[in-house]
């Protein structure tokens, strides 16, 4: 009797249990709205979302006590609702738990209450609707708190949406289960003491079978986000030795992914120069033309192939290639997103004309950059060191005799790479005199940028570009604080989005992240062009004067460096009496001007090749804009 009495007195559905039929209706449309506004909202705010977590556990714990009462399951449903509620309590007394922290103990008590709802399902004297109803409920957390811990990295977007999922299909069920009971009860009253036949509940079951369904229907759908990322493999690694000098070649072996037919490639690793001024480790591509054979329409078209046009493709064997040093677009910060790791490492880095480049008869060299593939902080829009990284690169790829590299280069880039591009030309003089510069085609070139960050939150997938850049220089200069500049709210966003590359498939829920935030996107807490961070963007300005001609390419309708921005860049190179050719393309966006059918990309090759021929034009005027129509 004692112990009876004593596990009563423990026993949370005993006290609950009693509560009108009414409040259990009200705590289920309750759970419905709360797990609704979770998954509809789950990155308003750090702090906001603990307070909707806690609640939300607090809340399950008072559903779990009012759920089945059954003799069997007394006990340790209500240990399990304690459970629910103590630490829901907790959540909501310390709403500055860690992300990751308050991401596992949701996934685990996701876990433990289907592993609770499984065990219920084989108590005595059920029936078995019951039972299909609680095995299926108990599948649906497993399913949930699996997915929860199993992400590539725990997010609270991913545990805050699972855990909402879970609080509306709670919700739906106990309403349909206090409904059935008011209807129960008046079916009892109405058989004046009669036995009524048994009550069957199937439509609770039903209302869980929908449930496991809904969570098999969620992972397979999310699938392909929980995808890995790309592995670094050991050719990354430095070794214990390295050169001591910038743009040594430490070694090489042979590449094959996405290479054109007609060309082949190698991945080199090197030395350059950091942001601090020390010997760092970079990688990259190598890529050249094969050599023609005598069979070839470049060398069947004036006759004979055992004869004249043999000697010919011998000599054409024996040319050194002329070199496009080719800067990347933005890939990403982490360390995984080196173009070279990737399943499309020309696609990636948005050079979608590799094999158009490969038929002008051009090598090219593909800089990783500092931090990707290899190990270190990627310097992200950091514009010297990816100028040193681009540089040394062709030094490196020069050593490597199987390539047959010419001396003369033309340095190419792409947004990130544009602005990289730009700085390669302006240090290169000092830097690397023995890199024979001919020219600078920068394409929608990121050369300003606090412009760039200024105007982040206005562009599209700016936030993207913005956790890059501001994990790079955060942890380049401690000075520069995610904690003065970035909104609370969304310092875990930023910070997670910072780890995907652009390729990655699992970069949607950082998407899904911002826009959870689309209320209030203002992305900073103090003016990024104040203190350490504007103070260090604005030593990554492009330099005006490059000494080689420039030719920059602008898409009109371009969302991310605006058109007007590189207008004033322009001007402003110009007036130093640099010679640039620019051409705004009207209609094109961002990447656009990289694809293959864009003006651009026959623009720039003539341009290249008038730089390789050493082609100058007397008396033509020192700078020119040229608006090309779509």
């Amino acid at each position: 009797m004692a112990r009876e009495s004593w596990t009563r007195r423990l026993t949370l559905v005993r006290l609950v249990e009693r509560l009108p039929a009414w409040v259990r209706i009200v705590l289920s449309i309750v759970s419905i709205i709360l797990g609704g506004v979770i998954v509809l909202r789950p990155t308003t705010a750090l702090d906001l979302l603990a307070f909707l977590l806690g609640g939300g556990m607090v809340l399950t714990g008072i559903l779990e006590a009012t759920g089945r009462v059954d003799e069997g399951e007394r006990r340790w449903r209500g240990a399990l609702a304690a459970v629910w509620i103590l630490v829901g309590v907790f959540v909501l007394a310390w709403p500055g738990l860690t992300v990751r922290a308050m991401a596992i103990v949701t996934g685990i008590l996701l876990l433990s209450a289907g592993a609770a709802g499984i065990i219920g399902a084989f108590a005595r004297g059920r029936g078995w609707d019951a039972r299909i109803a609680d095995a299926a409920f108990g599948v649906t957390g497993l399913i949930f708190g699996i997915l929860a811990l199993g992400w590539p990295d725990i997010t609270l977007l991913v545990v805050a949406v699972v855990f909402g999922a879970m609080l509306i299909m709670r919700g739906i069920s106990d309403l349909w289960l206090a409904l059935r009971r008011r209807r129960d009860e008046r079916i009892d009253a109405a058989n004046d003491g009669r036995t009524p036949p048994p009550k069957r509940r199937w439509g609770r079951a039903v209302v869980a079978i929908v449930s496991v369904a809904a969570a098999a229907a969620f992972a397979v759908a999310t699938a392909p986000l929980r995808e890995g990322s790309t592995v670094v493999d050991e050719f990354y690694a430095a070794p214990r030795s390295i050169p001591e000098q910038p743009g040594q070649l430490i070694r090489y072996e042979p590449f094959t992914r996405e290479v054109p037919k007609g060309a082949e490639a190698w991945r080199i690793l090197y030395t350059t120069t950091g942001v601090d001024g020390r010997i760092r480790v970079a990688s990259g591509l190598v890529v050249v033309p094969l050599a023609p054979s005598p069979e070839s329409p470049r060398n069947a078209a004036g006759g004979d192939a055992a004869g004249e046009d043999a000697d010919a493709s011998m000599i054409e064997r024996a040319r050194p290639w002329p070199v496009i040093d080719w800067n990347h677009s933005t890939t990403g910060f982490a360390q995984h997103c080196a173009p070279s790791l990737q399943q499309r490492p020309f696609w990636a880095g948005g050079l979608y004309v590799v094999k158009k480049v490969i038929k002008e008869g051009w090598a090219i060299v593909a800089p990783d950059y500092i931090g990707l593939g290899t190990a270190g902080v990627h310097p992200y829009l950091f514009g010297e060191a990816s100028a040193t990284a681009s540089l040394d690169a062709v030094r490196a790829a020069r050593q490597l005799d199987e390539a047959n590299l010419s001396p003369a280069t033309v340095v190419w880039g792409h947004s990130q790479g544009g602005g990289a591009a730009l700085w390669a030309g302006g240090v290169a003089r000092e830097y690397a005199p023995d890199v024979w510069i001919r020219g600078v085609a920068a394409f929608a070139p990121a050369d300003d940028p606090p412009a760039l960050v200024g105007h982040v939150s206005e562009v599209t997938g700016g936030l993207i570009f913005a956790s890059y850049a501001f994990a790079a220089y955060s942890e380049t200069y401690p000075e520069i604080t995610y904690e003065r500049y970035i909104r609370p709210g969304l310092q875990p966003v930023l910070r997670a989005m910072s780890q995907r590359c652009l390729t990655d498939p699992s970069m949607a829920l950082s998407v899904a992240a911002v826009l959870g935030t689309s209320l209030d996107p203002e992305l900073f807490a103090a003016d990024p062009s104040s203190g350490a961070l504007g103070e260090r963007l604005r030593e990554s300005i492009a330099p005006l004067q490059i000494g080689p001609p420039v030719f920059i390419g602008q898409g009109g309708n371009d969302s991310i460096v605006l058109p007007a921005m590189q207008d004033a860049f322009v001007e402003s190179m110009c007036a130093t009496g640099q010679r640039v050719d620019y051409r705004r393309y009207a209609g094109y966006e961002h990447a656009q001007v990289m694809e293959t059918y864009s003006p651009m990309v026959a623009d720039a090759i003539a341009w290249t090749h008038d730089r390789f021929d050493g082609t100058y034009t007397a008396g033509a005027p020192t700078c020119t804009t040229l608006d090309v129509p779509q």
